[in-house]
């Protein structure tokens, strides 16, 4: 096969995103990304088991496109820079030993997830009219099939303005349909 470097501009732009990362590591916990890293623990974990590497990679881009703006606490990027080593063992290598770290980052253990913090705490619905959807809205997680319905109505209060529900059909964690005549 002829060598092409096309390819490796993605490659190399994802590398660089993760060297900068350690340059947003900040002292005071960042809650939000407790969920994220956890999911992309498991994905990393399951995928490799699996085989799709590339599937494993995606969700390493989706936790960086998370913590990005937002920050990253050591704890958290020191769990990422392990998931990270399968895929770029010696970038990481060289993260993790800047991250203070003696020993090598392929004799650290995987890291294991909190299948707790893989729920969200809130989790969105879609919300239709006549069977289209045309809204959505978030609501808390186990929410009731009222405080869904009510959710529903405040997201499209404008379309709904001058006309008669005939019925409102909630399906709980999925989506609320209004039928209008």
């Amino acid at each position: 096969v002829a060598w092409s470097t096309t390819s490796i501009i993605g490659t190399s732009r994802f590398i660089e995103r993760v060297w900068r990362m350690a340059e947003n590591v900040v002292a005071e916990p960042v809650a939000v990304l407790d969920r994220v890293l956890n999911q992309t623990i498991k994905k990393v974990s399951d995928d490799i088991e699996s085989f799709k590497f590339n599937t494993a990679v995606s969700q390493m881009m989706i936790f960086l496109n998370a913590a990005e703006g937002k920050g990253i606490t050591k704890q958290q990027y020191a769990t990422f820079v392990r998931i990270l080593a399968p895929f770029a063992p010696h970038i990481a290598e060289e993260l993790w030993q800047m991250l203070g770290n003696k020993k090598s980052v392929h004799t650290e253990p995987w890291p294991k997830f909190d299948a707790k913090k893989l729920i969200a705490d809130t989790i969105t619905i879609a919300v239709q009219i006549n069977g289209k959807t045309r809204a959505e809205a978030k609501v808390p997680q186990g929410a009731s099939k009222e405080e869904q319905e009510a959710a529903a109505r405040t997201a499209v209060a404008e379309r709904l303005a001058g006309q008669t529900i005939q019925r409102a059909i909630v399906v709980p964690g999925r989506l609320v349909n209004f039928v209008v005549g």
